[in-house]
């Protein structure tokens, strides 16, 4: 019986050691993708802010995620625009997708115009004035995302599953309702057609939402552990972000509960309309100062 105990005992180090050799590798390599991701831009505090947000204090903050769709021969567009609102006092987060089409002002260029073409016209930083006049917000983090990176991630998880409500086709793929499992390529043609979806952008920020959990809800999953490393060398290629490591690490730590509990809040009450042969989104101004000062007093402003 001891020596059984002995060697239960032997095996049970062993395996302690490995897990703590595993986890020291994992967070060293996060540590290395991190600071490979960070882009620091020129205004790093908003000029909405009289000093910039402390997340160890657990200061509400402000989020801006640009999905961008670079194809061969374009300059590329920010297709996906979501802007997340996180307040740890209240555990939660509000999210809003803005239509891609919007018409407001280009921060930096003196013209209106749609929204996404300010990271065309600017890049990061004029997308990141344009969203915070629009929503008169300051934007206290920006991360840039290349939509074809979501491909390569995809296939590394196993593919994902999402809930079709619209039955389409697009690109010669057919997606069916229902729940359907999708590999890289068949998720980015998910989220790329809208000319004939009846909710138009607005059914599209919907599976582009659809795909981003899917991918989250696979890459915390225990199957892809081992492969992280591959997802980690994605997201060096992929991604850019004004978050430095700590940052990262605090945030993590102090505003987990509050990421976990997220309130979609949508501009839909506005119009389309053509100027000049071009279409754009109209929005609703009742709608928007409502939106405004949702996100202004969940920023505790």
């Amino acid at each position: 019986m001891k020596r059984v105990l002995k060697w239960v005992a032997i095996i049970v180090a062993g395996l302690c050691i490995i897990s703590f050799i595993f986890l020291f590798k994992v967070y060293q390599d996060f540590k290395s993708t991190a600071e490979e991701v960070y882009a620091p831009i020129q205004d790093e505090v908003s000029e909405k802010r009289a000093e910039a947000v402390d997340v160890t204090s657990k200061d509400p903050f402000s989020a801006l995620i640009l999905g961008v769709d670079e194809r061969e021969g374009d300059s590329g567009r920010s297709d996906t625009i979501i802007v997340l609102t996180v307040n740890p006092t209240f555990k939660t987060t509000k999210m809003l997708s803005i239509p891609r089409d919007t018409y407001t002002a280009i921060i930096g260029m003196d013209i209106k115009d749609k929204i996404n073409h300010a990271y065309a016209f600017g890049g990061i930083e004029m997308s990141m004035k344009t969203v915070e006049n629009f929503l008169d917000i300051p934007i206290d983090y920006v991360a840039q995302v290349n939509m074809e990176s979501f491909t390569d991630i995809i296939n590394i998880v196993g593919g994902i599953s999402v809930d079709n409500t619209l039955d389409f086709y697009y690109e010669d793929e057919h997606f069916p309702i229902g729940e359907l499992e999708l590999d890289g390529e068949k998720a980015l043609k998910y989220v790329r057609m809208r000319y004939e979806d009846p909710e138009g952008d607005f059914g599209r920020q919907n599976r582009q939402k659809q795909v981003i959990q899917g991918v989250l809800k696979e890459v915390i999953s225990l199957n892809t552990a081992w492969n992280y490393q591959a997802i980690f060398k994605t997201l060096e290629k992929n991604v850019q972000i004004n978050i430095m490591f700590e940052e990262l690490l605090d945030i993590r730590k102090n505003y987990a509960s509050s990421l976990k509990n997220m309130d979609q809040l949508y501009l839909t009450n506005g119009s389309g309309t053509m100027m000049n042969g071009i279409y754009y989104y109209m929005p609703n101004e009742a709608e928007l100062e409502t939106i405004q000062r949702l996100l202004q007093e969940h920023l505790e402003l």
